[in-house]
């Protein structure tokens, strides 16, 4: 149970974010570094969106993952850097019960859906690379709706069975939270109950998760590196895997943080690294997935410049 009865007084647990407190002098530069982010990510993101819509030539398979891309990182972004950005600023660094639950619910919504939904773009270079003449008849516009459809539904499920176990245990009045973020191992080590249940579902869920999408990310780059080195030609050979070096690049980014943050000897002794770590998985990816992809593609390219020119200049 979530409230606590004492004498026939309720008490609503409050959880205090120590995020980076330890640094004071460093308050007001990364708060100002994380707004810079926070602002690249929505503009960047919610760019990207607005570009894929509004080119013709955009209008494929590919920019409709990532459109649904740069909206689960926009999302995800504006889920934990508001957050991170107030306890920068302010003394009274406490979240509420329901505030912390909420964050990680969608938190971890978003995360989920966004390991598919780079699983499904593997995928789909897969297809385009490996089997182009049936690229168009297998990667119809059902089955694409079916995989994006797929993603978001994977990453509710998983966020609804963790926040519900998570709402099962019991909590002190107050907790300290040594993260910006309210994580699920953090939130469990807070409880006055046995978390045992809840720690061993996300151990499940997440090894799932990071297990099934590697095999099918490593699968279709395996089959991709096979395909492409049998090409006669070697212009061919870049021309083809330059195709699918910006979702090769958000990938290795992505999954690199990820296995480095959950493979730490001993994070009781690397809080910092810890959080880092956390930060650059959170608030600096959805920031470098829309660049990624913006910086090797001259249609994005030629589409922000219309855009800014139409911007200041109406008439063009």
């Amino acid at each position: 149970m979530v409230m606590l009865s004492e004498g026939n007084r309720s008490i609503i647990p409050t959880f205090v974010l120590l995020g980076f407190s330890e640094y004071p002098v460093l308050q007001v530069p990364l708060f100002l570094v994380f707004l810079s982010i926070y602002i690249v990510t929505a503009v960047g993101n919610l760019g990207m969106i607005i570009i894929i819509k509004i080119n013709p030539k955009l209008h494929t398979i590919m920019y409709f993952f990532l459109s649904h891309l740069s909206f689960v990182d926009f999302c995800f972004s504006t889920v934990v850097t508001p957050k991170l950005l107030e306890n920068l600023l302010v003394e009274d660094r406490t979240i509420s019960f329901s505030g912390c639950i909420t964050q990680f619910c969608f938190a971890c919504l978003f995360g989920v859906t966004e390991t598919f939904m780079l699983t499904a773009m593997a995928y789909d270079r897969c297809v385009a690379v490996c089997n182009p003449l049936f690229y168009l008849t297998t990667m119809t516009p059902k089955l694409c709706a079916l995989l994006v459809a797929g993603s978001y539904s994977w990453g509710i499920v998983c966020s609804l069975t963790l926040t519900y176990f998570l709402l099962a245990l019991s909590y002190c009045e107050s907790g300290i939270i040594n993260n910006f973020i309210c994580e699920h191992s953090v939130i469990v080590s807070v409880s006055c109950s046995d978390p045992y249940i809840s720690q061993m579902l996300c151990f499940i869920i997440a090894v799932f998760n990071e297990v099934s999408s590697l095999m099918i990310i490593l699968t279709s780059y395996i089959l991709i590196f096979i395909t492409v080195m049998g090409m006669p030609s070697a212009s061919g050979r870049w021309k083809t895997f330059s195709t699918c070096a910006s979702h090769l690049t958000a990938i290795t980014i992505f999954y690199g943080t990820i296995l480095f943050l959950y493979c730490i000897p001993n994070p009781n002794t690397s809080r910092l690294i810890v959080k880092v770590g956390s930060v650059f998985y959170t608030v600096v990816i959805p920031m470098l997935n829309p660049l990624i992809y913006s910086l090797r593609n001259k249609d994005v390219k030629d589409t922000f410049r219309l855009v800014v020119a139409k911007s200041f200049c109406p008439s063009i």
